[in-house]
């Protein structure tokens, strides 16, 4: 069969199979559970409509029971047990309690993950919420603002692996004796007069090239929110700063600043809940060498290189821990916000 008329005849099937079940759920509920007619006519009817919406929700909630919430409790279950292959190629699972816990602790990778990781939550989202706030300021005072902001916003729309690539291509290293393509080693060799240099492979700082990558996509993500933000501010509060005599950095650090600070926090958390999750960019650009592993690249080499599911899952386990109260935080205050 044609991929397209597959593909129509997918959604077609899709289509039908959703309207279907809203409309045989309703009769269910209307003609048969809660008939709207006889002695309980009305009582019937007020049942009918409490159990609808939940009805017509079941779907959604299976779907993500299905592929949410069961993951997470077989990730837990995995990260408890010990994988096994017997001779004749079955598999059998032992329960190890925290040992699985225990043996990645013990494992140096493990605190080399975790310490990069720390790096990268202490500078990825203030040098994004920073160059954000400091863009939309800019952005909203000059007549070019929405260009600049579409050029700064760009990189949101390139993956990370894409992103990548680029980068990779401007810390590039050529021999001494070849033309330098790479932009940093361009500009190093120029004036210094030096060998270029393989910039990913210096420990510690290769690990700020990298996140230098992942600023550079959430600067932009940053600015929209918190130019949003700012134009939000009543004008007669700056009107009535300026009459006061307060200078432009006045108004934007003891008046702007102040007012917009939770959404200034909601950009912040958010950014550090992709910070945590990072994965591609350390995975294209160094595969976690040279000390830039962090903590999802360690899950990917226990899990799928080492083939150690136990280990891969607590660490999984380990991310989903620290994750879940920023989520958490994020959550209440973005509901904080839209009150």
């Amino acid at each position: 069969m044609h991929p397209a008329l597959q593909g129509l005849l997918t959604i077609v099937i899709g289509v039908g199979a959703c309207l279907s079940y809203f409309w045989a759920s309703n009769q269910f509920l209307d003609r048969v559970l809660f008939p709207a007619k006889g002695p309980n006519a009305g009582r019937n009817i007020n049942r009918a409509n409490m159990i609808r919406p939940w009805l017509f929700l079941f779907p959604a909630l299976f779907a993500l029971s299905l592929y949410l919430a069961y993951p997470v409790f077989e990730t837990i279950r995995l990260s408890l047990t010990d994988r096994v292959t017997q001779p004749d190629g079955t598999t059998v699972y032992h329960f190890v309690g925290l040992g699985n816990y225990i043996q990645m602790s013990g494992d140096p990778k493990f605190w080399e993950a975790l310490w990069n990781n720390m790096l990268w939550l202490i500078v990825v989202p203030a040098l994004s919420t920073a160059f954000g706030l400091m863009a939309a300021q800019l952005t909203d005072r000059i007549t070019w603002g929405n260009v600049a902001k579409s050029l700064i916003f760009m990189p949101m729309a390139i993956s990370f692996v894409g992103a990548a690539v680029i980068w990779k291509l401007i810390y590039d290293a050529r021999p001494p004796d070849a033309a330098q393509i790479g932009v940093l080693n361009a500009v190093y060799v120029s004036l210094t007069g030096n060998d270029p240099q393989q910039w990913l492979t210096v420990p510690f700082w290769n690990s700020f090239l990298l996140m230098v990558v992942l600023v550079w996509i959430q600067t932009g993500f940053a600015m929209v929110i918190l130019s949003a933000a700012l134009r939000g501010i009543p004008e007669e509060t700056i009107e009535a700063a300026i009459v006061d005599g307060a200078n432009p950095f006045q108004i934007f650090f003891k008046i702007k600043v102040p007012q917009i600070m939770p959404t200034i926090m909601l950009v912040w958390t958010t950014i550090t809940l992709v910070v945590l999750k990072i994965f591609d960019i350390v995975f294209a650009m160094t595969n976690g060498q040279w000390g830039t592993q962090v903590l999802a690249n360690y899950m990917f080499n226990q899990l799928f290189v080492t083939r150690d599911w136990g280990v891969g899952s607590a660490s999984a386990m380990v991310i989903m821990l620290l994750v879940t109260p920023i989520l958490v935080w994020n959550v209440r205050q973005a509901r904080k916000e839209m009150r």
